[in-house]
């Protein structure tokens, strides 16, 4: 693991693109499939969206494992998106359970914090009435906002690197964790830049009817390796953080 200068952050987008460019059709394949399955799982009532967070880890983990087969020469297949269930399979389950009750305990402190209030938001918004919430309504979204996020993040730094760390470096869940919210911490700065970038072309990729999330959404999977790849250059279990 190692710390990395705040430029980075371009770079692992610009190296995310150099590998989509080098397999476009294959990488827009496995991600509209991914797609497909992720939207045949939220159809499934009340359980549908938690088996999606609970296996998120193992379809990311066989993106990585994508990334690397084709730095290595190798071609891009389908059976990618699956490998996570062949290799490390319970690790990813672990690390998708982590995710999972982080999801639930965040909405849940959400929800108690203006659950009444969001859902009024969103029946002005879905009616276009031009009602207006009132200030008390409006402190407490701005809150309930402020509170998810600031739980999210570390959540977010738990799993980012998870996946890669455990089907390319065979790094246990918990230690993968820990290690990703390290490696993080580490590099604070990178990720500032990556994430104003990554977001600035999240708004551009939305603007022509969301078209452009074709092209966005493999992206972000590839620059998960990329920055993984960057931040832990040689097998993480054998390095330990530099300043």
């Amino acid at each position: 693991m190692r710390r990395v200068p705040w430029l980075h952050g371009w770079h692992w987008i610009t190296r995310a693109l150099t590998l989509f460019r080098g397999s476009a059709a294959n990488w827009i394949m496995l991600n509209l499939a991914l797609l497909m399955i992720a939207l045949g799982l939220l159809v499934v009532p009340v359980i549908g969206g938690y088996v999606l967070n609970l296996l998120t880890p193992i379809f990311l983990a066989g993106m990585m494992s994508a990334c690397r087969d084709q730095e290595a020469g190798r071609g891009i297949e389908i059976v990618h998106l699956f490998r996570g269930f062949r290799e490390n399979a319970s690790q990813l389950v672990t690390v998708g359970g982590v995710y999972l009750v982080g999801q639930v305990v965040i909405t849940g402190m959400v929800m108690s914090i203006g659950g009444a209030e969001l859902q009024e938001a969103m029946r002005i918004a879905a009616e276009g009435t031009g009602e207006q919430l009132s200030p008390a309504a409006a402190d407490r979204i701005s809150l309930a906002v402020l509170v998810g996020s600031a739980l999210f993040v570390p959540l977010l730094m738990a799993v980012w690197f998870a996946p890669p760390l455990v089907i390319l470096d065979n790094v246990p869940a918990v230690r993968a964790m820990q290690l990703s919210v390290r490696a993080c911490l580490l590099n604070l700065l990178p990720f500032l830049l990556y994430g104003v970038i990554m977001v600035g072309l999240l708004v551009v990729a939305m603007a022509p009817l969301l078209a452009g999330l074709v092209l966005w959404v493999p992206l972000a999977v590839i620059s998960n390796y990329t920055s993984y790849r960057d931040v832990f250059p040689a097998p993480a279990t054998g390095l330990q953080p530099t300043a």
